[in-house]
């Protein structure tokens, strides 16, 4: 208690030197800081504990004091990184444009995602760009699909989790949820069915891989993606069978 009031001693003198525009700033984050908030996490989780909860939900709204985008992946990666270490673990970025894991969180190696479509399905996960698929044999032929598969298989094997941060809803009310995805859920693609739109004006042919549970409900689909980018998407992944982490919902306030 003794060191906050040190701290709020020193912060009030330097406040003293601020010009009144920078005075503005400070108050909006203040303000913001001060506003009605809800922070939810899961209590099983082995990655939000209460600092981390706090902490991270802060961070989002200081960033739409001053922005109505969405929090960006880089941000996000940033910000995990920085809360991480705030919060008792230990946390390193991987160099940037790394193939594999984003962020390494007490020796376990992580992918980040993330979530911001307007319209966002609030019970079904889709990933845009998973990862590239810019090499392997890829024209017409339903058997090169299998081989985008293994990439993808060869692909997760150098990390071992993956996050992603899901907008739900946005202003004047922002929602957000850290979502986990089981890498056992995505390897079930080995059973998966697939499809080849050999109709497609597209070259190479886009196809899917589709995975159901037992009842022949679809659990999820991969999408190769034969566009300019050539990339794997996720679609239709139920979050009812991902794990919900923490979500953090919050009003920007504004100076009166």
């Amino acid at each position: 208690m003794q060191y906050k009031h040190s701290r709020i001693t020193r912060l009030a003198k330097d406040l003293e030197g601020l010009t009144n525009g920078q005075i503005h700033w400070i108050e909006k984050i203040i303000n913001q800081l001060k506003g009605p908030h809800r922070y939810n996490c899961l209590l099983e989780s082995d990655l939000v504990n209460e600092v981390f909860l706090e902490n991270f939900g802060d961070g989002l709204r200081i960033h739409h004091c001053f922005s109505s985008e969405a929090f960006s992946k880089d941000k996000f990666e940033y910000l995990m990184e920085r809360v991480a270490n705030m919060s008792g673990f230990t946390a390193k970025l991987a160099p940037k444009g790394n193939p594999g894991h984003d962020i390494t969180i007490n020796n376990i190696k992580i992918s980040l995602k993330t979530e911001a479509a307007k319209a966002i399905k609030i019970d079904e996960i889709h990933i845009s760009k998973f990862m590239e698929l810019g090499k392997g044999n890829w024209g017409n032929n339903i058997n090169d699909l299998k081989g985008l598969r293994d990439q993808f298989f060869k692909h997760m094997s150098s990390y071992d989790r993956i996050f992603t941060l899901r907008l739900i809803s946005r202003a004047p009310r922002w929602h957000y949820e850290l979502v986990e995805i089981p890498k056992d859920i995505l390897m079930e693609t080995r059973f998966g069915e697939f499809e080849m739109m050999f109709n497609s004006k597209q070259f190479p042919k886009p196809g899917y891989c589709r995975v159901f549970n037992k009842f022949g409900q679809r659990l999820f689909e991969l999408y190769f993606d034969g566009g300019g980018e050539r990339k794997l998407q996720i679609k239709h992944l139920l979050k009812e069978i991902c794990i919900v982490h923490a979500e953090w919902i919050f009003e920007v306030q504004e100076i009166l």
